[in-house]
């Protein structure tokens, strides 16, 4: 059956409009800030990160502690006045596994921000990179990020852009047309920034169990910005252009083959089973694309009665980041940068990536082998390791597969653990070898081209 137009009035068109294209402008127009080039967001989270300086790191160990502490209440007593308020028991209550994590997370900040403790922690390679740099960056990102989110979430513009580009994403990437909002936001912006977009379009069921794994580990590609940093410590940014191609190139072809391969073809195609299925992108017969586009969004928009209710769980979504998510990220990336640092685990694991380097042709491969696989701890350690290689053609390549990787247990993975989304360790691991082996030979080809 033919499915007749809708008629909306003028007012419910602009509700869906002009929230989205407040989104559109703050999430995915580039912007160029002196010789940086971000989106609106990050200039807003870069102002109040530089004004806030270098009282980050203690405000938020001071969160970690509050985050510890109201957990241990939470779990170990039956005050009701935590257990009957909404907002604290989703933020405090939690399994006893999470508070041990969210105690390890506040002791290794307080050693850290004190200097004292085991040198193992509190090193500026370990403790101090996460809570000095990562910390303070996810801090504020996550701030302007969950706040703005929902315009681009409930007004209707992923329901609209879904519609239209899914005839591309459903056969290439066996995905629904709305995950394309989710790469171009981690394009312009920031990775975390499309793993959060991910897990919420999951837990409102718009995406399946496969869908979300699949979108989480190959579409939260490394922002402009980030990549052009990786590129200026290899001593390659002369060569951007052709990098970024060459990543883009890397990442659509890694995006093609990993979701049709274990573990994430595997992945059940169920959605998650407090919300069930909310999506619905097919077109119906005699409706084109966009106006089928265009009702759905509205449609969506409409449904917002209450823009306070939305503001209320924006708020909450920033709590639950930063008491729930920064405990994390400080406990399990200092530990995986602690083991990067300061064991051999990651050289032994890279000595099959040599023969598969010397068989590329990539120069230098016992040296360039560790960054092959220590990416894994955290994005920017690919590029330390290479920067000490004189071969340009080999810190090109590097720098390519220190991107392409995007699994990195430092943020990443961490987020993707704390997430509802089914997905393991250990297939992080695996998916994090997938990606590697496909993109290195795509980054080796281009190089040997560029560099002839």
């Amino acid at each position: 059956m033919k499915k007749q137009p809708l008629t909306y009035t003028g007012k419910q068109y602009m509700k869906f409009w002009l929230p989205s294209l407040i989104g559109i402008l703050l999430f995915l127009v580039p912007v160029k800030v002196g010789d940086k080039v971000t989106i609106v967001l990050g200039v807003f989270a870069d102002g109040l990160q530089a004004m806030l300086g270098d009282h980050i790191p203690l405000i938020a160990t001071i969160l970690l502690l509050i985050s510890s502490i109201g957990s241990l209440i939470a779990y170990f007593t039956n005050f009701d006045w935590v257990k009957n308020n909404l907002f604290l028991d989703s933020l405090f209550n939690v399994p006893i596994h999470w508070v041990i994590f969210r105690l390890i997370g506040a002791v290794f900040a307080i050693f850290t921000l004190g200097g004292f403790g085991p040198e193992l922690i509190a090193s500026d390679l370990t403790g101090g990179v996460m809570l000095n740099d990562l910390i303070p960056v996810l801090m504020v990102w996550f701030l302007f990020a969950c706040l703005f989110m929902p315009l681009l979430l409930e007004y209707g513009l992923m329901d609209f852009i879904g519609t239209i580009v899914r005839k591309i994403m459903n056969p290439l990437f066996r995905l629904p047309g709305r995950s394309s909002i989710d790469a171009l936001a981690s394009w312009m912006g920031s990775g975390t920034v499309g793993v959060l977009l991910t897990t919420q379009q999951y837990e409102s069921g718009y995406y399946t169990k496969r869908e979300a794994a699949v979108v989480a580990t190959n579409f939260s590609i490394a922002s402009i910005a980030f990549s052009l940093v990786i590129a200026k410590f290899l001593n390659i940014d002369h060569m951007f252009v052709q990098y970024y191609f060459t990543v883009i190139v890397a990442g659509i072809i890694a995006a093609i083959i990993c979701p049709r391969i274990p573990p994430l073809s595997r992945k059940k195609d169920t959605y998650y089973e407090k919300t069930g299925k909310q999506i619905d992108e097919v077109v119906p017969e005699g409706v084109s694309s966009f106006r089928f586009g265009l009702e759905k969004a509205t449609e969506k928009a409409s449904n917002v009665s209450n823009a306070g209710m939305v503001i209320k769980r924006a708020i909450l979504n920033v709590f639950d980041i930063w008491f729930a998510l920064i405990p994390l990220v400080m406990a399990l990336g200092t530990v995986a940068l602690i083991i990067a640092e300061f064991t051999p685990i990651f050289t032994y694991l890279s000595y099959p990536f040599i023969p598969f380097l010397e068989l590329l042709q990539i120069p230098e491969a016992s040296e360039a082998a560790p960054a092959m696989i220590v990416g894994f701890a955290d994005m920017f350690l690919p590029a330390v390791i290479g920067s000490g290689i004189e071969s340009e053609l080999t810190r090109f390549v590097i720098g390519v597969i220190a991107v392409s990787q995007l699994i990195y247990m430092s943020e990443i993975g961490v987020l993707l653990l704390k997430s509802k989304i089914p997905i393991s360790l250990l297939e992080l691991f695996v998916i994090f070898l997938q990606r590697t082996i496909v993109t290195l030979p795509v980054a080796a080809f281009m190089a040997h081209f560029l560099f002839f």
